[in-house]
């Protein structure tokens, strides 16, 4: 068994780490916050009151913990340390996380969101030997891991007049809606949960290929900048772009009104368009992978994290949101709005991934 316990610093550095999960759980963690690149430290054992799955409870009964002393760089607003394990072995990647981020996140709650951060109990799990499946497959709540434990989370759990039936699903990121996003492109889940819905600006490194964390199906997951040549390290890096594109024309019931990106179903992917596929990934060379590996991008673009995945994805990334109907901070509610023909408003009082 192998245990690497890192900070910022050095998780952008290792290649061969490889991780994902999510579901919420007891765990031991390491590492800190505020700086961009904290030093390593190990960390402490948390304690959550959900229900864990069986295998995750297996997991941490054989849990071997460290002693730490923690170099301590809190965040001025939680007073909590990002705290991040990953483990090797028996093929797996396993991650212990806190999911408080190793940057200083914005300002929560906010007009946008309610809910304030609180330290969680992340754990998951993703193979070392990431195979392609031939298909892809549609993912949520939980695409992939950060490398600082944070989980990305492309989806939202609001919908036109509140009503998942009319297909019409709000985009985090349209620009069209206020869902109290920070300049990390992150927010909280009323349960506390950070989470990032599109690029997480605190852990790029300017215009180098960056690794960032890892997805449910264990393939790596890297910022926008890839190289031109998907098969030759020594072609330039480029900002790669998606495949995606605004559909022309006006939405055919529902909200009405012309396609403007309020809504995920105002896009529609078109092979070839751009540098990726429709799960926003290719085939190439990495820093990390030098003799190629599939791998994902995160873009500026829709669908900013990917929707979907081309390998298999593990079970721990399988959560259940916890409770339902009126929890969590959230603001009282108010009659649905209905403006066929125009620009939809935002009728959801709160924000709850799916």
């Amino acid at each position: 068994m192998k245990t690497v316990t890192l900070g910022w610093q050095l998780a952008c550095s290792l290649a061969l780490l490889g991780c994902i999960a999510d579901s919420t759980l007891a765990h031991n963690i390491s590492h800190s916050t505020e700086h961009e690149h904290p030093s390593p430290t190990l960390g402490t054992t948390l304690h959550h009151t959900s229900t864990i799955p069986n295998f995750t409870q297996a997991l941490l009964q054989t849990m071997v913990l460290e002693p730490s002393q923690p170099d301590t760089i809190r965040l001025s607003q939680t007073n909590l340390i990002n705290q991040v394990r990953f483990e090797e072995r028996d093929g797996y990647r396993y991650i212990y996380a806190n999911g408080i981020p190793d940057h200083t996140p914005g300002t929560f709650p906010n007009q946008g969101n309610p809910n304030t951060i609180s330290a969680q109990n992340h754990l998951f799990r993703v193979t070392l030997t990431p195979q392609l499946s031939g298909n892809s497959t549609p993912i949520r709540p939980v695409f992939g891991i950060a490398l600082n434990g944070v989980p990305f989370e492309p989806g939202t759990a609001e919908y036109w007049n509140r009503d998942r039936s009319s297909g019409w699903n709000y985009d985090a990121l349209s620009g069209n809606i206020n869902l109290g996003l920070d300049q990390h492109n992150a927010h909280v889940q009323p349960t506390g949960s950070y989470h990032y819905h599109g690029l997480p600006i605190g852990l790029l490194q300017g215009t180098s290929m960056t690794l960032v964390g890892y997805a449910a199906d264990g393939f790596p997951i890297y910022g926008q900048y890839g190289y031109r040549d998907a098969n030759s390290s020594t072609s330039r890096l480029i900002k790669l772009q998606s495949s995606y594109r605004l559909k022309t024309g006006q939405r055919p019931n529902g909200p009405g009104g012309p396609y403007d990106g309020t809504f995920v179903q105002d896009f529609e992917y078109i092979a070839g368009l751009g540098d990726l596929d429709e799960c926003n990934g290719r085939f190439g060379v990495t820093p990390e992978h030098p003799d190629g590996i599939y791998h994902y991008y995160i873009t500026e673009m829709f669908p900013f994290i990917p929707r979907c995945v081309q390998g298999t994805p593990d079970e721990s990334f399988q959560r259940q949101l916890a409770g339902g109907g009126n929890n969590g901070n959230r603001r009282p509610q108010g009659r649905p709005n209905r403006h066929p023909g125009g620009r939809p408003s935002f009728p959801p009082p709160r924000h709850r991934s799916f």
